[in-house]
């Protein structure tokens, strides 16, 4: 994981960076394990891959699941 820089220019690279990754259906992991840690501290965070393949699997109904799209 990267040290946090708090320069305007990083924050906003790192904004869009996020947005992009989020707009092409890459889900952001460390958001995820920041709300596990905060909201969640005593239950066990996914690992990256876990975290990945249920995010894959939620997305493209996986296991008989519903497809949840807008087309």
């Amino acid at each position: 994981m990267r040290k946090p820089d708090t320069s305007l220019f990083c924050l906003l690279r790192d904004t869009l960076a996020r947005t992009a990754r989020l707009m092409v259906g890459v889900p952001d992991y460390e958001a995820y394990v920041a709300h596990r840690r905060q909201v969640h501290p005593g239950d066990p965070v996914m690992t990256y891959e876990e975290f990945f393949r249920e995010r894959q699997a939620s997305r493209y109904g996986e296991n008989g699941g519903k497809i949840s799209r807008c087309c």
